[in-house]
């Protein structure tokens, strides 16, 4: 069977997108910090798959209205995953003395986002529906997921890593920042799953398409903003 060959055409648009902005940082952080924070990364993929699975089964239970929609796609999906991989740096890094510099916050949040986007790709090239796909269609997915939903996971947690820095060294509003930061990073993760998932027509390309090129865009910015902190302060 090619479930070594599958798991690696899971893990592989993470590792590249995290060797990409891995060269964001001037200081490179200790690879073993780095792959801590990208394993648990990983396993919080777990428990936000029981939680979207707990509330999808109670919405199930109501009718399929528009609300109800929206409440999944935002809450039960864009809010539970952001949050989650907010708590695996304010748990497994954030107090750490390598956390010495405002872009830590930034690249930890997008490793913990990449680890978890691997788990998440794991699964879905060892689900049946693809497994069985002939290979040129799994790769064609792998490039997709490389340039959709990976990089999408990478860039929301970078707004939540760009606020969190805000909070953690500027220390003005430092809780209100980090909502701000959520706040953003579900709206635009919700919209760009709903839109994918519950429109049609030209809006479920080009509502994605806007979403990540502006995420790109500000994370790109976020970054240079950041170093300028370190410098002036």
């Amino acid at each position: 069977m090619n479930y070594p060959l599958y798991i690696i055409f899971g893990v592989a648009p993470s590792l590249v997108w995290l060797l990409f902005y891995l060269r964001k940082d001037v200081h490179p952080e200790p690879k073993i910090i780095i792959l801590r924070v990208f394993f648990w990364g990983m396993l919080a993929a777990l428990p936000v798959i029981l939680l979207e699975t707990g509330v999808r089964d109670f919405l199930d239970g109501f009718s399929s209205s528009l609300p109800l929609k929206i409440v999944y796609w935002f809450l039960g999906v864009a809010l539970v995953e952001e949050f989650l991989k907010y708590l695996v740096v304010r748990d497994k890094v954030l107090n750490d003395p390598e956390f010495d510099e405002p872009v830590d916050a930034m690249l930890y949040m997008m490793i913990a986002a990449l680890g978890f986007a691997a788990l998440e790709n794991i699964l879905v090239f060892l689900s049946p529906e693809v497994f069985f796909l002939p290979l040129k269609e799994t790769l064609i997915l792998v490039v997709f997921r490389f340039i959709s939903a990976t990089f999408l996971h990478a860039l929301s947690s970078g707004i939540v890593g760009y606020f969190l820095a805000l909070s953690f060294f500027k220390n003005k509003g430092g809780l209100k920042l980090i909502i701000i930061g959520l706040g953003i990073s579900t709206l635009l993760h919700g919209l760009y799953n709903f839109s994918i998932m519950e429109m049609g027509g030209n809006l479920r390309i080009v509502i994605p398409i806007i979403i990540l090129v502006g995420l790109a865009i500000f994370v790109s910015l976020g970054f240079k903003r950041l170093k300028k902190i370190k410098i002036n302060e």
